[in-house]
């Protein structure tokens, strides 16, 4: 399996809150109804949340955290392999939720402080 991964941040005129309820409630249908277009076979998304343990982590590591420096969230995506992904994505109806999809993430995804990368898991405790 191929996982697309992207950590995510709110446009500047949002707030937290209101970036995580449109994601959830008006973006994630629209993923969902691409789904056999794209080929996605699993989408997670995770929203970040304040938390005092977590403030702790960071500054023990030394790691930016607030202020604008966490993410907003991330979103992951699951597809059968490299290979089939590149082939779904010549097909015409996945150009078009493809549209669909980037069109709506322009309404509240910063992409220029937004970051994405592509992966393989490993599981280490399953």
């Amino acid at each position: 399996m191929l996982k697309l991964t992207y950590c995510l941040m709110r446009r500047p005129e949002m707030t937290r809150a209101e970036f995580q309820h449109y994601w959830r409630t008006t973006h994630a249908p629209l993923v969902q109804a691409a789904k056999e277009a794209l080929g996605i076979r699993r989408y997670v998304q995770s929203h970040t949340v304040d938390s005092a343990i977590g403030a702790a982590t960071s500054d023990a590591r030394g790691v930016p955290h607030g202020d604008g420096a966490d993410f907003d969230g991330v979103a992951q995506l699951w597809f059968d392999s490299e290979e089939a992904l590149a082939e779904t994505l010549a097909k015409p109806e996945a150009a078009r939720h493809g549209a669909i999809l980037m069109e709506d993430e322009a309404k509240f995804i910063d992409f220029s402080r937004s970051r994405s990368f592509m992966g393989h898991e490993h599981d280490i405790i399953g």
